[in-house]
């Protein structure tokens, strides 16, 4: 069983208070999802992020095949973290840490994905060409469209 580990770090000018509001957010999730992902949210955003929170959403990632994902945020301390996992969804395992700190001149946001990919051996034959390159590329987005939000630092 291998787990994989997507890591990434990203400097914005603004505030803990700002940062937070918009990444604890779930609506703003599709704000800064890839338009083509067809990213929808079903259920579950309708209030401030809380542990036990289930938020079901609709994404297409490859070939156009709809998927429903649901998450949980499991964790949550005000202004400093949050954690997602998936209950249902494209992967046998997601557990994503958000991390928040202030650092001078604006905040440093961590994202830590640990993920297990499906189908055993062939999951595992094609993360290197078709799963790693797309979660590079979602996040690769979400870093420009932050920046073209709220600047770059």
């Amino acid at each position: 069983m291998k787990i994989y580990t997507l890591h990434k770090k990203q400097n914005l000018p603004i505030t803990v208070n700002e940062a937070w509001d918009f990444l604890s957010d779930p609506k703003n999730l599709k704000v800064i999802t890839p338009d083509y992902m067809g990213f929808n949210i079903l259920s579950g955003a309708d209030r401030p992020m809380f542990p036990g929170q289930i938020i079901q959403y609709i994404v297409t990632p490859v070939m156009g095949i709809k998927t429903k994902w649901v998450t949980e945020i499991t964790h949550v301390m005000d202004k400093k973290y949050f954690v997602d996992e998936q209950r249902f969804g494209p992967y046998a395992l997601w557990h994503h840490k958000h991390f928040i700190k202030e650092i001078e001149g604006g905040v440093e946001m961590e994202d830590i994905i640990d993920y297990k990919v499906p189908l055993g051996i062939l999951g595992q034959m094609v993360h290197p060409f078709l799963v790693k390159p797309k979660l590079e590329e979602i996040f690769n987005y979400r870093t420009e469209k932050l920046e073209a939000l709220f600047g770059k630092y």
